[in-house]
């Protein structure tokens, strides 16, 4: 999964945003290792996290603006590191990864193709009414990426989004049957469905 946006980031100088090329590179990789006691510790680091990203570093300036935050995100408890034998791995504490987690919902975005392939995607989801705060984020998530309400908790759309729902089952921490994605091939009177996606 390619981090787009990332190819600004060194224009913007956000602090914030080197933070999420950090944490979110430290989630699709895993984790990070390294050798103990290197005394180029650090320039080892920058390149694990980049080669999980789009972005290409030409100024030595940037980088010292990552290491900076790199090392302010360990302070802060979003990373953490782990020696064994001879090396140290470098991954996401929980704090961290409940960060990077949100990071990665807040980019989510459906693909679409330039051609439809006929099939609708129905996305039903059944949260209990004590966990009433998460079932309105989530269903306000889905309204944001572009999902047609056909019912209460019954979401259509003709565009496969199956790795966007597992990010969001996962951000939830939903299961299987609190949320299913069900493909068909035809949704009984869909002429308002077909208009609100302009599809012909």
């Amino acid at each position: 999964m390619k981090l787009l946006f990332l190819n600004n980031i060194m224009k913007n100088k956000n602090p914030k945003d080197i933070s999420k090329m950090v944490l979110k590179g430290l989630m699709l990789s895993g984790a990070v290792v390294v050798a103990s006691g290197s005394p180029y510790f650090a320039s080892k680091i920058l390149p694990a996290l980049i080669k999980q990203t789009s972005y290409k570093l030409n100024r030595k300036k940037d980088k010292k603006k990552i290491y900076d935050t790199f090392y302010r995100l360990k302070k802060e408890g979003m990373i953490k590191f782990e020696e064994m034998g001879k090396q140290i791995y470098i991954s996401l504490t929980k704090e961290g990864k409940k960060k990077a987690g949100k990071y990665q919902i807040d980019n989510l975005e459906i693909k679409k193709p330039k051609k439809w392939d006929k099939i609708w995607r129905i996305l039903i989801f059944d949260i209990k009414d004590k966990q009433k705060i998460k079932r309105e984020a989530l269903r306000g998530k889905i309204k944001q990426l572009g999902l047609y309400q056909l019912q209460k908790s019954v979401w259509v759309c003709p565009y496969n989004f199956q790795k966007e729902a597992v990010i969001l089952r996962y951000f939830f921490g939903l299961t299987n049957d609190e949320m299913k994605i069900i493909t068909a091939s035809d949704i009984e009177d869909d002429k308002n469905i077909k208009i609100f996606f302009r599809l012909n």
